[in-house]
């Protein structure tokens, strides 16, 4: 990787020094406690590594959509508890992202304190990547570690605005441990994988992934697509869809892709299909080219399946980002939870999978294979843009290596 990483700078400079930290600690909440600490867990290694060496930890994230205003169902609060047990160190929480309050806590810090700001998004600044906004965080510090890849490709104040600022002021603006392992994996999948090299794509619409269909068409040995996105290329094969989704503006770019793939890409065999998607409803397993109308297609069946493991089984290198079907309601999570199996199988087998978008992860661990995967990624938008060959912002702004 062309940029710095915070493991490149000599530990003796760390101590006493005041570091900003982006991370990604945007994680679900339930009754005010964390639902599920992920992300929370991954930062972890780069807030021990500052910490253990005397940093002054100043700690900033995002959580949610709050609309630019405050709003306490999105407040970070319990995230700072949730650090603090996993760091076995007190974080101190600040209500607010800027103002004296901040100023005040960051003055009393003595080596190896953390401080957690209130969440970004409380400011309209944040998004809009407001260059003063930006300006009052660098004031902080003369360092910025930048540790979240899932927040990676957007140009937000906090990110990529605050990068650019310390940098202003003659600091320095490093990737943190988490960040730079994601690239890796990523840029290794991409840049030298070894074959056979299988990307799986899922979930609910070609629009948000025909630019990365694009990208890994021209790499990869088989590109298996399923969920819903899979039925606006069955409309391009003139098959019946019944009431299921289908992106109607997206056909004739899905017939072109077809077109230009040729048997690269792989689509279901058979679904599984109701007349409504919900617990407990009543499921039948036709052919694609048996749906009726009214039919919703809600999975992939056993015999797609069974071909889709296969190639997995047959890959080294395995790329997934989303779920074969509506996997959160009980009788169309199958087809996802087997692929989760057969990905963690070859993994077990020497594979390299790297896991992407938060559905997968959600998939991995609903089918106990997630500690058999050899990368789940934190970031389900960056991963994807990632993939297609966007440039980040948050990593673009970085500092380079010398």
């Amino acid at each position: 990787m062309s940029k710095k990483i915070i493991s490149d700078l000599d530990p003796t400079v760390l101590s006493g020094r005041a570091v900003l930290v982006r991370a990604d600690l945007n994680v679900p909440l339930e009754s005010g406690e964390v639902a599920d600490d992920q992300r929370i867990r991954a930062s972890v290694p780069t807030l021990r590594l500052l910490t253990d060496a005397g940093a002054r930890v100043i700690l900033l994230s995002h959580l949610g959509r709050p609309k630019g205003a405050p709003d306490p169902a999105y407040s970070l609060a319990p995230v700072a508890t949730r650090l603090a047990d996993l760091l076995e160190r007190p974080v101190r929480f600040v209500p607010t992202p800027t103002g004296p309050e901040v100023d005040s806590a960051v003055a009393d810090m003595k080596d190896g304190d953390v401080v957690l700001l209130e969440n970004t998004r409380f400011l309209p600044g944040d998004t809009k990547n407001d260059a003063g906004l930006a300006a009052t965080w660098a004031s902080l510090g003369d360092l910025f570690v930048n540790d979240a890849f899932g927040s990676a490709h957007r140009a937000h104040a906090s990110t990529s605005g605050l990068a650019e600022a310390v940098k202003a002021r003659g600091g320095e603006a490093v990737a943190g441990l988490l960040l730079a392992k994601e690239l890796r994996f990523l840029g290794d999948a991409l840049a030298e994988p070894e074959r056979p090299f299988v990307a799986i794509l899922g979930g609910a619409k070609i629009s948000g992934k025909i630019e990365v269909i694009d990208a890994l068409l021209p790499r990869v040995d088989r590109l298996l697509v399923g969920g819903a996105m899979a039925n606006t290329f069955f409309e391009a094969l003139g098959l019946e869809t019944g009431a299921s989704l289908v992106e109607e503006d997206r056909i004739e770019v899905a017939r072109e892709t077809l077109e230009r793939a040729g048997d690269r890409l792989l689509l279901p065999v058979d679904c599984v299909v109701a007349s409504d998607i919900a617990p407990g409803a009543a499921t039948r397993v036709v052919e694609r080219s048996a749906v009726q109308e009214g039919d919703r297609i809600a999975d992939i069946g056993p015999a797609t399946r069974t071909i889709f493991g296969r190639e997995v089984a047959g890959a080294r290198t395995i790329v997934w980002n989303g779920p074969m079907g509506v996997f959160e309601v009980d009788p169309f999570a199958e087809g996802t939870v087997a692929l989760a199996e057969a990905v963690a199988n070859a993994c077990d087998g020497g594979a390299t999978a790297v896991v992407g978008g938060g559905d997968s992860a959600a998939a991995a661990r609903r089918a106990g294979v997630a500690d058999r995967i050899t990368h789940i990624s934190t970031g389900g938008g960056a991963s994807l843009e990632f993939l297609a060959g966007d440039v980040l912002p948050g990593v673009a702004a970085l500092t380079e290596q010398d």
